[in-house]
């Protein structure tokens, strides 16, 4: 593929499809007893609900502490949300980053998710003064997220014994045609005795995720979203760091896997989409499984501010994207996007008035001006 560099960049908002979406609330800051609701994933269900996950965070919106993984499923599209649900809930302990797919042979949702010792911050993990160490779990439903399997400890095969932090997703993972199952995540790399940033890399499952194998790491990066090209390559896309952007145009990076997630080619940068350092998300548009040779993207479009959440689209395997619609010009920060068999989306993110952490959202984009979008 192609490297593209940020030259210039311009924080005009350009013409969209829509100037705003309209959105329903799922998860509301206090509600249920919780301080704040954070890291959205979203899926669609063999049986046509839609499963939106999140982090229920119990004192405060700090990343440490007492949190749950929890979900809210709707049966008419996104137009309505049930209660919650308790996917894993360790007591003081951090359960999060949720990373769910769907098998499309069984139905059965496959959720990835990490834990770590609720009195251990991110620093101190990454540090290795912590009192343990960030582990790496999975779950599965058989009855389209209503009830879930006890989670089982998969770290020995997802993280190597000199990684520190580790998160998967924050986002959906994904299904290629052969059935293979791979999870975007990113691990924590220490170097001559102090922490020396952090790389994304892949995980992998050919048997519906009864075991698990590391793939690829392009070396560079942080949470990522990963996305099947129309020649059946894989796009990742990362985050980057929050040291030295303006060198590299405040751009999103990119690496190419031609072999399935075993391995990424050297990494590039995406000139047209620009980050203040967030999550973003990122799908193939194929309702009813077939691909229409486009991607989409999601983020807060701003080199500085959460704000601006945003979908763009790309009809040449990545090289250039345009903007197709803004979801909300004001506070908005993690986002995923979910293909939905009628072939609307829905984009699950993070957003409020004054705070983009006040509510996790939801809104949809129709398939028709989808379409129109496509035709452009």
């Amino acid at each position: 593929m192609k490297k593209f560099f940020l030259i210039t960049f311009s924080l005009a908002i350009s013409h969209c499809l829509s100037a705003q979406t309209p959105k329903t609330v799922i998860f509301s800051k206090g509600e249920n007893g919780f301080d704040t609701y954070r890291i959205p994933a979203v899926i669609q269900a063999k049986d046509g609900s839609l499963l939106a996950f999140a982090e229920a965070r119990k004192h405060s919106m700090s990343d440490t502490g007492d949190i749950d993984l929890v979900l809210k499923r709707s049966t008419d599209g996104g137009k309505s949300w049930g209660e919650i649900i308790t996917v894993w809930d360790d007591g003081a302990n951090v359960c999060g980053n949720p990373s769910p797919v769907v098998d499309r042979k069984t139905g059965r949702i496959v959720l990835a998710a990490t834990w770590n010792n609720g009195s251990d911050s991110e620093k101190d993990i990454h540090a290795r003064v912590s009192n343990d160490t960030r582990r790496v779990f999975m779950m599965f439903s058989d009855d389209n997220g209503q009830t879930w399997s006890r989670p089982e400890d998969i770290t020995v095969q997802a993280k190597l014994p000199e990684w520190t932090w580790y998160a998967t997703g924050p986002c959906h993972a994904i299904q290629l045609e052969n059935g293979r199952i791979i999870v975007p995540c990113n691990h924590g790399v220490f170097r001559d005795g102090k922490p020396a940033g952090t790389h994304s890399h892949v995980i992998y499952s050919d048997d519906c995720g009864q075991t698990w194998q590391m793939g690829g790491c392009p070396g560079i990066g942080n949470e990522s979203t990963i996305a099947i090209l129309g020649n059946g390559d894989l796009l990742l896309n990362m985050r980057g760091w929050r040291i030295d952007r303006a060198a590299h145009g405040y751009a999103r990076i990119g690496a190419v896997s031609h072999d399935s997630g075993l391995s990424f080619e050297e990494h590039f940068f995406f000139s047209d989409l620009i980050e203040p350092s967030c999550n973003a998300s990122m799908a193939d548009y194929s309702p009813h499984g077939r691909h229409t040779g486009a991607i989409l993207f999601s983020n807060p479009e701003h080199i500085s501010k959460r704000v601006n959440m945003t979908v763009r689209m790309s009809t040449d395997n990545g090289s250039t994207w345009k903007r197709i619609f803004t979801v909300t010009e004001g506070p908005a920060a993690y986002s995923d996007l979910c293909v939905m068999k009628n072939g609307d989306v829905g984009i699950l993110y993070e957003t409020g008035e004054d705070s983009a952490y006040e509510t996790i959202s939801f809104s949809t984009i129709s398939r028709k001006a989808l379409r129109k979008a496509l035709r452009k």
